[in-house]
């Protein structure tokens, strides 16, 4: 688990703006703790949004840690799992916790590619060297890392999740699911290989860019806020409270529009009109599908 000499410096974790990261969560730079860990992945995911924006926009600055502090540290916006990781796991590093980056499939692993990044750490706390699965840039995010053990479960506001070794070939693999309407929802699965920069690279290329990837053809965003986890796409608006029913309903764009403003989503006037007009030509593909059906 200990990284190599050279991590920091593939990772590029010393030009992180640790006070302007901490700054923006809301937290103090404290000595590593679990408790320090978890309150701030908790800030961290009620802080920034999980989104594609920037893919539907065709601007995305890419997923190294200088692109994504300059838009998520700089300007407070958020994006999916390559930028979460990457920032999250050089902010680890930089407070001194030992971590590792990880790839995995979202969905059933035999049909998905590696197009997920989770971060494990080593728990301070613990003289065996328990390791923790940190996962910021999901959908329905933890809000809090859960014990890296086969069986582990973890309720947490209402909540639930739980962890299950399994393979990936040869190679160990770890399997995340969320308890949704009395059962175990598969959410993705991770495998233990290394991972370096190049890796988060082509996975955010393909996801990006790949014509037939689901991130090019609807709008993701979600984020956690007081008492709920709301989750939007281009044509619905989906409010899950815990031990509550799941709200879940078609929106017109113009309350998609004024989502987005409770939401806080920084994103400049004419952002705005774009990622607008973005969802008005997928809400007119979807349509036309619906005919074509």
């Amino acid at each position: 688990m200990t990284s190599a000499p050279t991590s920091s410096d593939l990772w590029n974790v010393q030009t992180l703006d640790l006070d302007g990261y901490l700054a923006r969560v809301g937290e103090d730079a404290l000595p590593p703790s679990r408790a320090a860990l978890d309150a701030l992945h908790e800030a961290h995911v009620r802080t920034f949004t999980f989104d594609n924006i920037d893919v539907l926009l065709d601007q995305h600055p890419g997923v190294g840690l200088e692109q994504v502090q300059g838009k998520f540290v700089g300007r407070g916006r958020g994006g999916y799992c390559f930028e979460h990781a990457t920032l999250f796991a050089a902010v680890l590093e930089r407070l001194g916790y030992d971590v590792t980056r990880r790839l995995g499939r979202v969905g059933p692993p035999e049909t998905t590619a590696r197009t997920h990044c989770v971060v494990v750490v080593r728990d301070p706390d613990a003289e065996t060297g328990d390791l923790l699965l940190a996962d910021p840039g999901f959908g329905m995010s933890l809000l809090r890392p859960l014990p890296l053990a086969d069986g582990a479960t973890d309720d947490f506001r209402g909540w639930s999740y739980r962890l299950r070794e399994v393979r990936a070939g040869e190679v160990p693999a770890w399997e995340l699911s969320r308890w949704r309407d009395g059962v175990w929802e598969l959410m993705h699965t991770h495998d233990e290989l290394p991972v370096q920069p190049p890796d988060l690279v082509s996975g955010h290329h393909y996801t990006s860019t790949y014509p037939a990837s689901h991130f090019r053809h609807l709008l993701m965003l979600t984020k956690h806020v007081d008492g709920a986890h709301v989750s939007l796409t281009h044509r619905t608006l989906t409010v899950r409270r815990a031990g509550e029913p799941t709200e879940h309903r078609e929106i017109a764009v113009a309350e998609l529009r004024d989502r987005l403003q409770e939401l806080a989503v920084p994103l400049t006037g004419e952002e705005e009109a774009r990622l607008l007009d973005s969802v008005e030509q997928l809400r007119l593909a979807d349509r036309l599908a619906d005919r074509l059906a």
